[in-house]
Formats: structure tokens, C-alpha cells, sequence
């Protein structure tokens, strides 16, 4: 038997439970850019992927590719010719921007990761992904998805954890069996009845007279998230996802498909306008044993899903909107550990991808030989051993919020970057 009680509490969690944000007029019509950040969980090693080293005489060995092969160049970027790589930068290098040198000034998971995604070495800051859904996203149902990795908002908003396609359906549609879904608790006309009195009861909470600040901003969150424009929003994303699963696309992907069925799911929900910045999440980085082998399977996923994610940018017309940040905690050591493996090392990379672009195919920052990282002019970034500076996460961080055109957003200005140069990344 029906219970609109439990039906009630279901739809309730529409807003409760989903990360759904305040809607703003017109924010369904958002055409901005789309904003995608992967994390390459457990530190990569940038010597066998965007800033290649070969073996010096004398010296432990760095790579065991370099004794076989040479660096290879795709337009103005030079990669190591392993793993997938080859196929990827020849494929990308026009929409790339490499970064090399980045000092997370760490070894530890924890520590990077934060510095890593958020720019700043100890929590308190929200990553880069919250900072632009909070600005550009008010509108949008749920404008920051997360699969995982480094999430943190900071209090600036709420991310959707979208790890489970049939939780979202679940509650895109509560008035249907999860379990057979051509069956329905409730008719449509009900449902319909049945979100107006959830509007009028969130509406008359949302009114109520001497609210502390933070219970009122959480009543009004709730009564927006049930608005039609929301409500739909939701119910596209779901429709859509229904869609592509029935096409079984993801059964023809290949065994390790996990970065890209996070693609699909985050270009489902950009082109449904539901969404507009995501945080992809990848592991498998941190080779402290068999570097090699487990560090090309690693690499190969993340490239193949990278390119994934591009090709099914191109099919949903979505693809001159997107901008793509990779990265990871750190880098591995320049030299091969006794179980075969690297270990923690400060160093590491970043690269930035978006297609026509005046400052792609190019390469910014740079390290010695041996991957130790040298210091920049912060206004020519030519190599500077006097007045230059390290590159660090945060300097990237706030190029990219200056490019993005949020520096002066309110929730940038909260979490500033004092003392630290405005490098031009960018151009």
C-alpha cells in the first residue's frame, strides 16, 4: 500500500540530501564555461608522463624507458614515450597547457592533496571546482559534482557525491520502484500535487520570523531546490542517463572504465544544465613497488579517459565549452626504490587543457635534470636563480581563478592568496 508519508519524507530529501543549491532567475540558461579537474590520486610521476627525464651517467636511474627510448615532442611539448602517452599527446597537445616544477612542498597524501586542489598547504580552503560552481553555478541544481578525492567547500556551498547512477535516479524519481522501473507508486497528476504541497510547506518554513542566519539560509536552500526549474533539471539528468545506459556504451569501454563512466555521468549532467564544474577521481598512482607496470596502467587509464572524456565532449556539442585541469598530490622520486617502486617526491605537474586557445601547446615552468625544480621570473617566466620564484600549487591556483574570471568573485575574496606573485600562466 501507498504511503504519502514516506513519499513525502522521499521528496523531501530532494533538497536535503542532494547537494541541490539556491536557484537564480535564469540559471537554467547558464552557457558559460564547464569545468572538469582530475585527480590523479596517490602522487604521478611527471618524469614518465609531461616532464620526461632521461638517465645522466653517474647518477641512480631515473626512468628504465630512457634507457631504450628518447623524449619525444608533440607541437611545442615534449613527453615521455610511455605508456599511452604517445597516442595522447599527439592527439591533445594543441589544446594543452603544461606546467612543470609545481613544489607542493610535501610528501604526504593528506598535505598534497589539499595543497594540491586547493592552492593552500592547510585545510581551510575550498578547492578551485567550488569556487567556480559557487560563482557561476547558483542557479543549477546541483553545480559541483565530486567522485571522489578532494571536495572541500569550505561553507561556500555543497557538492554532489555522484558515485551511484541509480541513487540519482532514485531521486530524480521517487514515485518510481527502483526495482522495476516501468512501475509507479503514484500517478502523475499526484506527484505533481504532491511537490506543490512540499512547496508550500518549505516556503511557509522558509518564512518563518527570528531565524538564526544559518537555519534560514538552509530553509531557503530547501524551498528552491523543490522550484520547477530544479525539479526538471533533476529529472533530465535522469532521463538522460537512463538513455546512455540502455545504449550499454560503457559495456564496450574496455575493462577499466572508471574515468569514464565519471564523464559520462559529468558531461550528462553539463548538458542536462544541472551541473557546471566537476571533480574526476582516479587511483592507482602511488607505485611504491613495481613502478613500471603499475604506473603505465595507471597512465593509460587516465589518458584513455581523458581523451574519452573529449571525444564524448565533441558528440554532446559541449567541447568548446569544457576546461580540463589535471594533477596529482606530488611526484615519485628520481630514482627506482629496491622493490622497484619510486617513492614521495615534492614535485610535480600540472596540465590545463581547453581547445583554441592562445596559450595551449605550450610548456611553463621547468626542472633540472635529476627533476629538481628551478625558479622563475614571476613576470618572464625565464629561468631565474636570483629574483626567480618556485612555482607552487597556489600560484597556480590563483591564475587559474584570474583566466576564470572569478578572482574577484565574494567567495575568492574570503579566501584570498596574499604573498603570492600573479603569474601569468595564462599569457
Amino acid at each position: 500500500m501507498f504511503n504519502r508519508r514516506k513519499f513525502l519524507k522521499a521528496m523531501a530529501c530532494l533538497g536535503a540530501g542532494s547537494g541541490f543549491r539556491v536557484p537564480i532567475a535564469n540559471g537554467a540558461q547558464y552557457d558559460g564555461k564547464l569545468f572538469i579537474f582530475v585527480q590523479a590520486q596517490g602522487g604521478w610521476d611527471p618524469t614518465s608522463f609531461c616532464d620526461p627525464k632521461v638517465n645522466h651517467q653517474g647518477e641512480r636511474v631515473i626512468n628504465n624507458w630512457a634507457i631504450r627510448d628518447a623524449v619525444r615532442q608533440a607541437g611545442n611539448i615534449q613527453y615521455a614515450p610511455f605508456a599511452n602517452n604517445v597516442r595522447f599527446f599527439e592527439k591533445h597537445y594543441s589544446k594543452m597547457l603544461v606546467i612543470n616544477g609545481v613544489d607542493t612542498q610535501t610528501n604526504s597524501h593528506s598535505a598534497g592533496l589539499v595543497h594540491t586542489w586547493s592552492g593552500r598547504i592547510s585545510e581551510g580552503y575550498p578547492t578551485t571546482t567550488a569556487l567556480l560552481a559557487n560563482h557561476l553555478g547558483g542557479g543549477l541544481t546541483m553545480p559541483y559534482l565530486s567522485f571522489g578525492g578532494y571536495s572541500v567547500t569550505a561553507g561556500i556551498g555543497t557538492y554532489t557525491r555522484l558515485t551511484h547512477s541509480e541513487e540519482l535516479r532514485n531521486i530524480a524519481s521517487p514515485e518510481t520502484d527502483p526495482f522495476d522501473r516501468d512501475h509507479r507508486f503514484v500517478t502523475q497528476g499526484e506527484r505533481e500535487a504532491l511537490l506543490r504541497h512540499e512547496r508550500r510547506r518549505a516556503a511557509r518554513l522558509a518564512a518563518t520570523e527570528n531565524l538564526m542566519p544559518r537555519d534560514r539560509r538552509g530553509r531557503e536552500t530547501f524551498a528552491r531546490a523543490l522550484a520547477p526549474s530544479a525539479v526538471d533539471g533533476l529529472l533530465a539528468f535522469g532521463d538522460m542517463i537512463n538513455d546512455l545506459d540502455r545504449s550499454n556504451e560503457l559495456d564496450m569501454l574496455g575493462p577499466d572504465s572508471t574515468l569514464k563512466r565519471q564523464s559520462q555521468l559529468a558531461l550528462l549532467a553539463f548538458r542536462a544544465r544541472v551541473a557546471v564544474s566537476a571533480d574526476l577521481s582516479l587511483l592507482g598512482f602511488d607505485t611504491h613497488d613495481d613502478h613500471d607496470d603499475e604506473h603505465a596502467l595507471a597512465l593509460s587509464a587516465l589518458t584513455d579517459g581523458v581523451d574519452y572524456l573529449w571525444e564524448l565532449a565533441e558528440r554532446f556539442g559541449l567541447a568548446n565549452r569544457l576546461v580540463v585541469v589535471m594533477g596529482s598530490d606530488f611526484g615519485r622520486t628520481n630514482h627506482y626504490n629496491s622493490s622497484k617502486g619510486k617513492d614521495h617526491w615534492p614535485i610535480g605537474s600540472f596540465v590545463v587543457m581547453e581547445k583554441n586557445q592562445p596559450w595551449t601547446n605550450r610548456v611553463v615552468g621547468e626542472t633540472d635534470g635529476l627533476h629538481f625544480a628551478r625558479r622563475l621570473h614571476p613576470v618572464t617566466l625565464a629561468t631565474d636563480h636570483i629574483a626567480g620564484v618556485l612555482i607552487r600549487p597556489a600560484h597556480v591556483h590563483k591564475a587559474l581563478r584570474r583566466y576564470l574570471g572569478i578572482e574577484q568573485s565574494e567567495a575568492s575574496l574570503r579566501f584570498p592568496f596574499r604573498q603570492v606573485e600573479s603569474l601569468p600562466l595564462f599569457g
